[in-house]
């Protein structure tokens, strides 16, 4: 009987070849999304950033340095996406489709370096909502990855739009697993200070994003969908009393079956959410078999022991166990010995 292992499933890579593409197919897009960025950020974020970032390196890009972490973490398995930077939502059809497939191909060649310790997520490009069923069949029946990572939204496309109905449909199909992460937030210089654009803007697009889902009836009409929220779903899942009471008393909040709250039972959150309190309501909110371990490796944002965090969080052994490997061996995200 094969044993359930410890699951990290909100972990990063960077391939660096992936911004030289975009660089030399759209120099003008990445320098004004650069702009955006720096607007949405603050100054002084973007260089603390960037310190970051720089200071990460090796773990984003050296199989040993992360395979290293991974074991003085106690953690068996990473389920590894390419960082959000490479959502690039400037982009064209045709160069949107150049860096989805080559982050695609990425991926597993990295997963492939240590296929008893890695699994995979490529990626789509929302902004272009036609092209979303080709580049999930690339990650997942050509790369052999889990599923795709996405964003909240993209300019133009949030996830209540019908034009991404094709999508949900062949991700429910294939059993795709889809890793909601955001990208930036699009309250923009409201919060370029304090670094409000990740502590309050990441939590703030997850609610959104989670929110279209739901309101939509996108999760009605895929009932088997498997969406896995980054950041334990944001402000949601502990928050949604006013959104059942929206849904009772507002005639244009009627656009889901049932109750928004009833929901979470529907999707899964990873345990990045920083306390034990956090983790016990999360738990408590949305049931302790539809929350995953995350970590956020290797970022500062994230934590470094996951495993110990959770287990300070004072859950039963049953409860622990699931959110560490049980419930990800069930959606067949982890590697079984």
């Amino acid at each position: 009987m094969s044993v359930p292992r410890v699951v990290d499933v909100h972990a990063h890579a960077l391939f660096p070849a992936l911004q030289d593409i975009v660089v030399d197919g759209d120099p003008a897009g990445f320098e004004a999304h650069q702009r955006l960025e720096f607007v949405r950020n603050g100054a002084e974020s973007m260089a603390a950033s960037g310190a970051m970032v720089g200071a990460c390196f090796p773990q984003l890009t050296q199989l040993d340095r992360r395979l290293a972490d991974m074991d003085a973490a106690g953690v068996d398995v990473q389920l590894v996406s390419p960082s959000p930077s490479h959502y690039y939502p400037f982009l064209g059809e045709s160069l949107a489709r150049t860096v989805a497939r080559a982050a695609n191909e990425a991926v597993r060649d990295l997963v492939a370096q240590a296929s008893d310790r890695l699994a995979g997520l490529g990626l789509v490009p929302l902004q272009h909502p036609r092209l979303s069923v080709e580049l999930l069949e690339h990650a997942v029946l050509d790369c052999g990855l889990r599923g795709v990572e996405i964003s909240s939204f993209a300019p133009g496309v949030e996830l209540s739009d019908e034009r991404l109905e094709p999508f949900w449909a062949r991700a429910a199909e294939l059993g795709a697993v889809l890793f909601l992460h955001p990208f930036g937030c699009s309250l923009d210089e409201r919060l370029d200070r304090y670094y409000l654009s990740n502590t309050v803007g990441q939590p703030v697009e997850n609610a959104v994003a989670l929110s279209h889902l739901i309101f939509s009836g996108v999760l009605d009409r895929h009932p088997t969908l498997t969406v896995i929220a980054a950041h334990g779903g944001g402000y949601l899942p502990t928050f949604l009393g006013r959104s059942d009471h929206a849904w009772q008393t507002r005639p244009e909040a009627k656009g889901c079956a049932n109750v928004p709250s009833s929901y979470l039972r529907r999707l899964y959150f990873d345990s990045l959410v920083h306390t034990p309190d956090a983790v016990r309501a999360l738990v408590a909110a949305a049931g302790a078999d539809r929350v995953l371990l995350g970590s956020d490796y290797p970022f500062d944002m994230g934590v470094s022991d996951p495993v110990q965090r959770l287990s300070a969080a004072g859950l039963s052994e049953q409860d622990t166990d699931a959110i560490a490997g049980g419930n990800a061996a069930r959606l067949k995200v982890g590697i079984e010995r």
